[in-house]
């Protein structure tokens, strides 16, 4: 199992994403731009990123929607999380699980996630266009790394 970007991985990540929107939905193109924001905030003037700014860190965005994917089913099958139809498609929700499970994890690395989830949450992700945004990670070179630190680094 690669340890990095796995399921296991993303799918801790989405669970804290959907536990900050809870009881909202969210849906794939949701989390996983959500996700890329939560990873790199600092590139969108948000807290010190989680994660070193790389020069194809735009690359991460495309190839994240499968093991999303994958991260959800087994979210959903430990009954963290479930999936619904609404008007416009299918979309996750955390269940009453969901934000009870996020509470007891007490790493540092998931005390800067939910904070940077928060963040992107309430702060960011209401005035985004989803599609627009993602056709534009993907689409724009990537600015230079940064000198902002990361905190990603362990405690």
């Amino acid at each position: 199992m690669k340890p990095l970007n796995s399921p296991l991985e993303i799918g801790v990540r989405a669970l804290v994403l959907l536990s900050e929107s809870h009881p909202d939905a969210l849906d794939l193109a949701q989390l996983a731009l959500l996700d890329h924001a939560v990873l790199h905030s600092a590139e969108f003037d948000g807290p010190p990123s989680l994660h070193p700014d790389l020069p194809a860190r735009s690359g991460e965005l495309g190839l994240k929607r499968t093991v999303l994917e994958q991260a959800l089913l087994v979210l959903i099958r430990a009954g963290l999380a479930e999936l619904e139809a609404d008007g416009t498609g299918l979309a996750y929700r955390a269940t009453e699980r969901g934000p009870a499970f996020v509470d007891v994890l007490e790493a540092p690395y998931v005390l800067r996630l939910r904070e940077r989830a928060e963040w992107a949450v309430h702060q960011w992700a209401p005035d985004i266009d989803v599609r627009a945004t993602t056709q534009s990670l993907l689409t724009t070179p990537p600015a230079p790394a940064t000198s902002r630190p990361f905190e990603g680094h362990r405690e």
